[in-house]
C-alpha cells in the first residue's frame, strides 16, 4: 500500500537527515521559519531535505534533492537573534512528488518510502562486517564517544544500523545523499562498508603521521630543555656558553684566513646560518664542516722560493744521476722565474718506463725549489667527483683531491705531482681526465671550482708535475696542455754509478749493516744488472742488491758484528743464484736466415731475433710469434721487395712459386707489431734465400717501402740503449733518424758503430757476411762490406 503524506518543506544546507537519527539545526531563513511555525501548529511532522548547492539562499524545487526524510520536531527555541534552533528526529525516508506553494513557504506531497526487512546469513554476515569496520573507524576518529556509538549499533534491524552508521560517518553531502537514496538495507550495508575501509585506511595513515610528527616534537621540546638547561647550569657555574665560544672562534679565524672577498663573504653568511641553529642538529654539523674547509685551505700562504740556480743544480745531481736534459729544464724554468715576477705556469710530464725516477725527481725539484711537496695518485680513479668534490647535499660530502691535497700542503705554491696519469679510467660516474682539463690549464686554473667548496680558487701558484709510462692513454686535449719530457731507461755505466752511489748505501742501511759488514765492487753491480735484470729502470736491481744485503746480514748475525764481505762477480752469482738472463750477445754466431732487430717497449728497448726458413712448397708466406696486423704488412712488403730484386740478388725467379717462406719471431706468447721491422725481416729473407748469414753482431731497425726505401722510426734512444745493454756493436738506424742521436748518451755512442742508411741495399751491405752476386763490396772493407761510412764517436 502506497502512502502519501502532505508536509511543509525544510531545505537543508550540508545536512542530511537519516531515520531513527536525531539532529539539531538553526533555521534563519524566512520561508524556512514559516514552514516550521506551521508545522509547529499541526502535528509537528515535517519533511527535510538537502539542497544540491548549500550557496543558493532562496532555493526553488529544482534545487533541492527529492528524496529526503520525514521528521518529528522534538524541540524548538527560538534565539535572541530571531533564529530557531530546532531538534528533529529523522522518521523514515519519503519522495517529493508535488510541490505546493504557500504563505512564504513551500508544501510538498511526499510519498514514504516502505521499510524493507531483511533477514538471513547474508544479512548477519554483512551486519557484523559493518559493525567491526565501524568500531575501527570509532577508535580512530577523535570526533566520536566510542562507548556511546557502540551501544547505537547494537541493533538486529539492518536498515536501522545502516542509517545509525550513515549518519556518523563523516563523508560529503553527495555520499550521504547517496547512501539515503539506497533502499535496500543490505546494499546500503555493503556500500557503507566499503566507505568504511577507505575511511579507516585514511584514519590509519592519519594517526602514524600524527605519532611521528609529536615523537619529533617531543625530541625537539626535550633537546630545547635540556639546552637551556645546560646553558642555565653553564651560568650558575660562571662558564660560557660552548657554542657561543664556537661561533667567535670561528669568526677570528674566517678573519686571519685573509679570504677573497667573495669567499669571506659566503663565509660569514653560512656561520650566520650556523648561529641560528641547534648545534646538534645534522645539518649544523654539515655546516661547520664546510666552514672548517674554507678556513682550512690556504689562501694567501706561500713559501719563499729559492731561485738560487747553484745550489738547486747541487740538490738535483746530489738526489739523481743523469738525467741531464731533465735537470736542464728545471734549471731554465727557475732562473726564468728568477727574472720575471709572475711567469705564466708550465705544467711538466714526465713520461718514461718504471723504475727511472720519475716520482723522485718531482720530489727533488720540489726541495730545490723549497717548495712544499704534495703528490696525488690518479691510478684507477674514475670518478670525476675524486677531482672535484661531492656537492654539499650529498651525505659525507668532501672536497675533491685537488683541494685536499691544498689544505695538506698548506701553501698556495706547492710542487703538485699527479702521478701515474696515464692510468685513469672512466665510467658511468664521469671522466676525470676532462675534469684535469681545468686545473692542468694555465688558462683557467685560476678560478678553478670545487663542487664542495662551491667557490673560485686559485691554483695559478702551484707547479703540477705529471708522471706517466705511456702517452698514447692520455686524452689528445689533456696531453695538450702537457710539455713531455721523455725518461728513457739507463745505461748500464749510469746504472752501476745510480747503484754504487744510491743503491747499495740505501740497501745496506736498511739491512742494518756497517760498510766494514759489505763491500760492494762495480763488477757486482754489472753482474747484478748484465745477468739477474733486464729493464730500463733501477727497481729490480735494488731488489736484488737488498736481497744480497739480507744474506750478508743473516751471516753477521750468525758469525758476530766483525763479519765483512767483498761482494764480486763471483759472490753474485752464489747468493743470487743462476743467472736469469743469457749475456752479452743476442746470437752466438752468424747463421743464415736470422737477423737481429730492434723494438720499444713500455718498458724500455728490447732486441728482436727474426728467423726465416725455407720450404718446399707453393710459394706461401707463414708468419708465427703473434705479430699485429702492421707487422704483418711489413713482412709482405719486405717479400714484395725481394721478389722485385730477385734478379738483382741471383734468387731464383720463380722460388715463390717452388718454395714456402716461414717468418717466425721467438716468444710467441708476446703481443708484437709495428713497421720498425721491416727492413729486419727484408735482410732475414734475403739471407734465407741466398744461403748469406747475417752478422751476429748487427741489430737493426727501420720501416721498408716497395722500392726498397728506409724509413724513419721512432724510440731511436730506447733501441739503442738495449743493443747496447745486449753487447751488440753494429747498429743499422734509418738516416731520417740522425737528429735522435742527440738523447743518447755520449759514452754509450762512443762504445758503438752506427750506420744511418736510405736504402735496402745499403743495410745488405753491411748486415750480411759476405756480399750478394749484385751489390759488389766497396774497396777498403774486407769486414763490413759497403760503402757507406760508420759513425765514429
Amino acid at each position: 500500500m502506497e502512502l502519501y503524506e502532505t508536509l511543509p518543506i525544510v531545505p537543508l544546507r550540508d545536512v542530511v537527515v537519516f531515520p531513527h537519527m536525531m539532529m539539531p539545526f538553526v533555521i534563519g531563513r524566512p520561508s524556512s521559519t514559516r514552514a516550521l511555525e506551521h508545522a509547529l501548529g499541526k502535528d509537528k511532522r515535517i519533511f527535510l531535505a538537502a539542497q544540491h548547492d548549500a550557496a543558493v539562499d532562496e532555493p526553488q524545487p529544482s534545487d533541492i534533492f527529492t528524496m529526503g526524510c520525514v521528521a518529528n520536531i522534538v524541540q524548538s527555541l527560538k534565539l535572541p537573534d530571531g533564529n530557531i534552533k530546532v531538534l528533529v528526529e529523522g522518521i523514515e525516508r519519503a519522495r517529493a512528488v508535488e510541490w505546493k506553494e504557500d504563505k512564504g513557504f513551500y508544501r510538498v506531497v511526499v510519498k514514504v518510502v516502505p521499510k524493507h526487512k531483511e533477514t538471513g546469513v547474508d544479512a548477519e554476515s554483512t551486519m557484523t562486517k559493518a559493525v567491526s569496520l565501524f568500531e575501527q573507524y570509532v577508535k580512530l576518529s577523535n570526533n566520536l564517544h566510542y562507548d556511546a556509538m557502540i551501544a547505537a549499533v547494537r541493533v538486529d534491524d539492518p536498515g536501522k544500523l545502516a542509517d545509525t552508521i550513515a549518519a556518523h560517518l563523516v563523508v560529503g553531502v553527495d555520499e550521504k545523499q547517496n547512501l539515503l537514496e539506497i533502499i535496500s538495507p543490505i546494499e546500503r550495508l555493503n556500500r557503507i562498508a566499503g566507505l568504511l575501509e577507505a575511511e579507516v585506511d585514511k584514519l590509519q595513515v592519519d594517526r602514524r603521521i600524527q605519532s611521528r610528527v609529536k615523537k619529533q616534537m617531543e625530541k625537539a621540546q626535550k633537546e630545547y630543555y635540556l639546552n637551556e638547561k645546560m646553558k642555565a647550569i653553564q651560568k650558575e657555574l660562571g662558564r660560557k656558553d660552548e657554542k657561543g665560544n664556537e661561533i667567535e672562534e670561528l669568526k677570528k679565524k674566517i678573519d686571519q684566513a685573509k679570504m677573497p672577498e667573495e669567499v669571506e663573504e659566503k663565509a660569514v653568511q653560512e656561520l650566520k646560518r650556523l648561529e641560528a641553529m641547534p648545534p646538534m642538529s645534522a645539518e649544523a654539523t654539515v655546516s661547520r664542516n664546510y666552514l672548517d674547509w674554507l678556513i682550512a685551505v690556504p689562501w694567501q700562504k706561500k713559501t719563499k722560493e729559492s731561485r738560487d740556480l747553484k745550489r738547486a743544480e747541487e740538490i738535483l745531481n746530489e738526489d739523481h744521476y743523469g738525467l741531464e736534459k731533465i735537470k736542464d729544464r728545471i734549471l731554465e724554468f727557475l732562473a726564468v722565474r728568477a727574472l720575471v715576477k709572475k711567469p705564466k705556469a708550465t705544467i711538466l710530464t714526465f713520461s718514461g718506463p718504471p723504475g727511472v725516477g720519475k716520482t723522485s725527481l718531482a720530489k727533488s725539484i720540489a726541495r730545490a725549489m723549497n717548495r712544499k711537496f704534495v703528490r696525488l695518485s690518479l691510478g684507477g680513479v674514475r670518478d670525476e667527483a675524486e677531482i672535484r668534490g661531492h656537492r654539499r647535499t650529498y651525505i659525507g660530502a668532501f672536497p675533491g683531491q685537488i683541494i685536499q691535497m691544498m689544505k695538506k700542503a698548506g701553501t698556495m705554491n706547492p710542487v703538485f705531482l699527479l702521478d701515474e696519469v696515464d692510468k685513469m679510467s672512466m665510467d658511468f660516474r664521469g671522466d676525470p681526465s676532462a675534469a684535469l682539463l681545468e686545473v692542468l690549464d694555465p688558462e683557467q686554473n685560476n678560478a678553478f671550482l670545487d663542487h664542495y667548496l662551491d667557490v673560485e680558487y686559485d691554483l695559478s701558484n702551484v707547479m703540477f708535475i705529471c708522471t706517466a709510462n705511456v702517452l698514447h692513454t692520455i686524452p689528445q686535449a689533456l696531453r695538450d696542455r702537457m710539455e713531455v719530457l721523455q725518461l728513457a731507461g739507463y745505461t748500464e755505466q749510469e746504472k752501476v754509478e745510480i747503484a754504487r752511489r744510491f743503491l747499495a748505501p740505501k740497501a745496506v742501511e736498511g739491512a742494518g749493516l756497517t760498510k766494514e759488514n759489505i763491500t760492494l765492487l762495480d763488477e757486482a753491480f754489472s753482474t747484478i744488472i748484465n745477468r739477474y735484470t733486464r729493464e730500463a729502470g733501477v727497481r729490480n736491481l735494488e731488489r736484488e742488491i737488498a736481497s744480497i744485503c739480507r744474506k750478508i746480514a743473516r751471516k753477521v748475525v750468525v758469525v758476530g758484528k766483525e763479519f765483512g764481505e767483498e761482494i764480486t762477480a763471483a759472490k753474485v752469482t752464489e747468493y743470487l743464484g743462476v743467472p736469469r738472463f743469457r749475456p752479452t750477445l743476442a746470437e752466438e754466431k752468424n747463421e743464415v736466415g736470422v737477423a737481429t732487430g730492434l723494438a720499444w717497449t713500455e718498458v724500455g728497448g728490447e732486441i728482436l731475433v727474426i728467423e726465416a726458413t725455407l720450404m718446399p712448397g707453393k710459394g706461401r708466406l707463414t708468419l708465427t710469434g703473434k705479430l699485429g696486423d702492421v707487422m704483418q704488412e711489413s713482412a709482405q712488403a719486405a717479400m714484395s721487395y725481394v721478389r722485385s730484386k730477385a734478379d738483382e740478388f741471383r734468387i731464383p725467379k720463380n722460388f715463390n712459386r717452388t718454395t714456402d717462406v716461414h717468418i717466425h719471431i721467438p716468444e710467441g706468447a708476446i703481443p708484437k707489431d709495428g713497421p720498425s721491422a721491416g727492413i729486419t725481416l727484408a735482410t732475414s729473407l734475403v739471407s734465407a734465400l741466398g744461403r748469406i748469414p747475417v752478422r751476429k753482431d748487427v741489430a737493426m731497425t727501420g720501416e721498408i717501402t716497395l722500392r726498397g726505401k728506409v724509413l724513419p722510426i721512432g724510440g731511436v734512444k730506447e733501441k739503442v740503449l738495449a743493443a747496447h745493454r745486449s753487447g751488440l756493436k753494429t747498429i743499422i738506424v734509418p738516416k731520417d733518424n740522425e737528429k735522435d742521436l742527440a738523447d743518447i748518451p755520449k759514452n754509450v755512442l762512443d762504445a758503438l758503430n752506427l750506420y744511418m742508411v736510405e736504402s735496402m741495399d745499403e743495410v745488405l751491405k753491411i748486415a750480411l757476411v759476405e756480399p750478394l752476386s749484385g751489390i759488389a763490396p766497396a774497396p777498403g772493407t774486407p769486414d763490413i762490406a759497403g760503402d757507406q761510412p760508420a759513425v765514429s764517436h
